[in-house]
C-alpha cells in the first residue's frame, strides 16, 4: 500500500508516525511547532486526534463509573481533560498545510462520525483507536473512503478484531492492523502485557492481506525493535517536546532525542535483518579466508612422492585454490607435481590427477 509518498511493504523502510495526540495543550501554535520537531527527529507523519468531548465521552458516566488506571492521575475531570485537548476543526488545513511543508504526512483519528468527513480532504490514511474497534458504524464510514486504514487493537478479544479487519476488507484492502496494550500508566511493568507475539498470530490469521504494526506506549522503543524484528512495517508512538508538561498524554510520550534514538536504531535494525539468504557476506569474504583452515604440508614432499594422511595438518589462512580439511580424501594416495616445502599450503595445481 501507499501512505502519502510512502510505498509499505515487507521490503520497505519501517513507517514512523508520530501521534501528537493532545501533547499540542490546546495550542495551535503548539501543535506546529511539535509537527516540525518530530518531522526533524524521523517521523513519516503527525497523527492528531479529531474529537469533541460531548461526542467521545458521557461526562455523567465517567462520574459514576469513576477515574481509573491512567486517568486516576488527572486533576480535571475526564470531561474537562477530554474538552481541553480537543482540536479546533478550524486548524485542520493548518495543520494538514504545515505537515506538508515539514515533509511529511498528515494523519488523524476521528472520533465523531461527522468529522470523517471533514478530514478527508487533508488526511493520506486513517487511523482507528482501540477503543472504537467495536463501534463498526464509524468502521465502515472510514473504510467507505477507500484510504489506508490503520487499525489498533488494543483491550480487544481476537473475534472482535476479526469482525474489525472483515468489516474493512469489505470495503477496503489496505490495511495496517497494530497490536497495541492501552495501559498508559508508563509503568515498567507493562511489558509483561505488550505480547508482541500477537504479531505472529496476526500474520498466520491475516497473511498478506494486512501489513502488521504496532502501536505502543511502553517506556523506550525496545518493543518497537521487537515488533519489526517479527514484521511489523508501520510503528505509532505519542510525541512530545516535554515529558514533564501537564497533560493528559506528556508523561508516556517520546520526546525529540528519545524519538530521533528510536529511528536511528530502527534504520540499523533494517539493515542488519537483511534479505534472508545466507551467503558469505561482502564484508567478510576476506576474514572467511583468514578464519577458515586449509591443508598444510608438516613434511617436506618429493616430486611424484605420494601424499599420506600424517604429512597433512589443518591450520589457518585457507588459501585460493586450496584443500578444505573436508577435501582431505581428494589428496590422500595423490602425487605431487614437484617438491613442496614443510609448512606449504596445498594447492590443486600441485597435485597430479
Amino acid at each position: 500500500m501507499k501512505i502519502g509518498r510512502k510505498h509499505i511493504s515487507q521490503n520497505s523502510k519501517t513507517y514512523f508516525i508520530a501521534d501528537i495526540a493532545a501533547n499540542h495543550d490546546g495550542s495551535l501554535k503548539r501543535a506546529k511547532k511539535l509537527i516540525a520537531l518530530c518531522a526533524k527527529a524521523g517521523a513519516n507523519a503527525a497523527k492528531f486526534q479529531h474529537f469533541k468531548a460531548e461526542t467521545i465521552v458521557s461526562d455523567k458516566g465517567f462520574k459514576q463509573f469513576g477515574k481509573k488506571s491512567h486517568q486516576s492521575k488527572w486533576k480535571k475531570s475526564v470531561f474537562q481533560t477530554y474538552k481541553d485537548a480537543s482540536i479546533d476543526p478550524s486548524w485542520t488545513k493548518e495543520l494538514y498545510k504545515h505537515c506538508k511543508k515539514n515533509g511529511i504526512d498528515f494523519i488523524t483519528t476521528p472520533y465523531d462520525i461527522n468529522y470523517v468527513n471533514d478530514v478527508n480532504k487533508y488526511v493520506c490514511a486513517y487511523k482507528i483507536g482501540s477503543g472504537d474497534l467495536t463501534w463498526h458504524e464509524i468502521i465502515k464510514q472510514i473504510s467507505s473512503k477507500r484510504k489506508p486504514v490503520i487499525l489498533a487493537t488494543g483491550a480487544s478479544k481476537l473475534e472482535e478484531v476479526k469482525e474489525a479487519v472483515k468489516i474493512i476488507l469489505k470495503k477496503n484492502k489496505e490495511l495496517v492492523l497494530m497490536q497495541c496494550n492501552t495501559n498508559y500508566t508508563n509503568s515498567e511493568d507493562n511489558f509483561n502485557f505488550i505480547n508482541l507475539k500477537v504479531l505472529d498470530q496476526y500474520k498466520e490469521l491475516f497473511g498478506n492481506k494486512v501489513i502488521l504494526g504496532l502501536s505502543d506506549h511502553t517506556l523506550g522503543h525496545s518493543t518497537v525493535l521487537g515488533s519489526i524484528v517479527m514484521g511489523a512495517k508501520v510503528i505509532e508512538k505519542h510525541f512530545t517536546d516535554n515529558n514533564n508538561r501537564s497533560g493528559p498524554d506528556h508523561k508516556f510520550s517520546m520526546n525529540f532525542d528519545t524519538w530521533k534514538s528510536m529511528v536511528e536504531d530502527t534504520r540499523r535494525l533494517e539493515k542488519a535483518i537483511g534479505d534472508g539468504k545466507k551467503k558469505i557476506e561482502k564484508n567478510e569474504r576476506q576474514t572467511s579466508f583468514l578464519q577458515r583452515r586449509g591443508l598444510y604440508l608438516n613434511k617436506v614432499k618429493t616430486k611424484n612422492e605420494k601424499i599420506q594422511s600424517k604429512d597433512l595438518i589443518a591450520l589457518r589462512p585457507y588459501q585460493s585454490n586450496g584443500y578444505h580439511p573436508y577435501e582431505i580424501k581428494k589428496l590422500i594416495g595423490k602425487k605431487v607435481k614437484r617438491k613442496i616445502l614443510e609448512g606449504e599450503c596445498i594447492k590443486k595445481n600441485m597435485i597430479r590427477r
